[in-house]
């Protein structure tokens, strides 16, 4: 058996193989409730053999939305809705799981095939609300900053989310700290300009995100596990760094995080990211050498044999993939065939199962 395609047990759980469908915002939801896109987009991706399957950013808050067509988890109709979804993913054989999340200062934002920027109130959008009263970008509207109340507020949300996800069957809770959404705007002094107990030193940086962590733990079942995205960096000299992630990670492992899934980036525009395949895979391998804690690796991961090596090297224990699942979402039944590994499929496809070969051989 591979390393791709053995289990991952996390507290009391069990994923059939490593392979884990990122979050992938799809613009498809009407006032936050999932609509048919969600069941047959998540559910073709379950089809197509991922162990675990996440849903987008799921807001806790209508304000915290992304764009208006983000899903939601702030009141108990999307938890229903999204309740079918996971039956459906539960009875292909993978894991649900859900992101929840808060964008922050890049709330109210277009759909990326609309353009970028805010949308204005006046056409739909709304005011975001932020650490600091900091745009984006120039073309963002400036967000209020957040008082006591409003952080409280905040926290609540998620406590509320991940008990509404609990009852709609989700057996895997992330939460989105990445990205420059608004826990990620909270750890970055480069948006935090805050002179409070919210900001300033790392302790301050990070005591909303480590507040919300003990509060989704506390509703949150002891044999079930919880993720948490970061963007390991900012890319920009005097923002968030890869100290500061693995310093952060070592804390969160005794508040209850039991995996960090590493990503970078999304803080401030114009920041100079090197892409390349798996140029995240090192930001997983240092937390989790340092801090002791399970990782996922994302980005630019798009082969078989990529995604064994990483796995094979211990740099991390878990594999997300996203764009490479939206071009070939049977793309974990392909890799089992190219690593030669024995992996359930569907019923209904088992007749292309037997009558297939591995695509190396058929290219021969």
């Amino acid at each position: 058996m591979t390393k791709l395609f053995t289990p991952l047990t996390l507290r009391g759980l069990t994923l059939p193989n490593r392979i884990a469908v990122s979050p992938m915002c799809q613009y498809q939801a009407t006032e936050g409730m999932p609509t048919d896109w969600h069941l047959v987009h998540l559910g073709g991706l379950a089809q197509g053999g991922a162990g675990l399957v996440l849903t987008e950013a799921a807001a806790i808050l209508p304000e915290g939305r992304i764009s208006p067509g983000d899903l939601g988890i702030w009141n108990e109709g999307q938890a229903e809705a999204l309740a079918r979804i996971v039956r459906f993913i539960s009875a292909q054989g993978a894991v649900a799981g859900i992101q929840l999340a808060h964008a922050g200062r890049k709330a109210s934002a277009f759909a990326p095939w609309h353009g970028s920027g805010s949308i204005a109130p006046a056409d739909g959008g709304w005011t975001p609300v932020a650490p600091s009263a900091l745009p984006f970008d120039v073309a963002w509207t400036t967000p209020a900053a957040l008082d006591e109340a409003g952080i409280q507020g905040i926290i609540q949300g998620f406590l509320a989310a991940a008990r509404r996800a609990l009852a709609a069957g989700f057996q895997v809770l992330e939460l989105h700290a990445a990205h420059g959404y608004l826990m990620h705007q909270f750890l970055s002094p480069l948006a935090n300009h805050r002179q409070d107990a919210y900001g300033g030193s790392f302790e301050n940086r990070t005591r909303l995100l480590r507040e919300v962590v003990s509060a989704v733990r506390s509703v949150w079942p002891e044999s079930l596990p919880l993720f948490l995205r970061i963007s390991a960096t900012d890319w920009v000299a005097g923002g968030w760094d890869l100290e500061q992630s693995v310093a952060l990670a070592k804390g969160l492992k005794d508040l209850g995080v039991d995996l960090v899934d590493c990503s970078s980036g999304g803080l401030v525009p114009g920041a100079q990211i090197p892409l390349a395949p798996g140029y995240q895979v090192p930001f997983a391998a240092r937390i989790r050498a340092e801090a002791g804690l399970p990782t996922g690796a994302v980005g630019l991961i798009t082969e078989p044999e990529q995604a064994e090596r990483i796995l094979a090297d211990e740099s991390a224990d878990l594999i997300l993939m996203a764009r490479e699942l939206l071009r070939d979402p049977r793309w974990p039944l392909r890799a089992a065939q190219v690593l030669d590994a024995e992996v359930p499929w569907p019923a209904s496809y088992a007749r292309a199962a037997r009558g297939s070969v591995p695509i190396r051989q058929a290219l021969t």
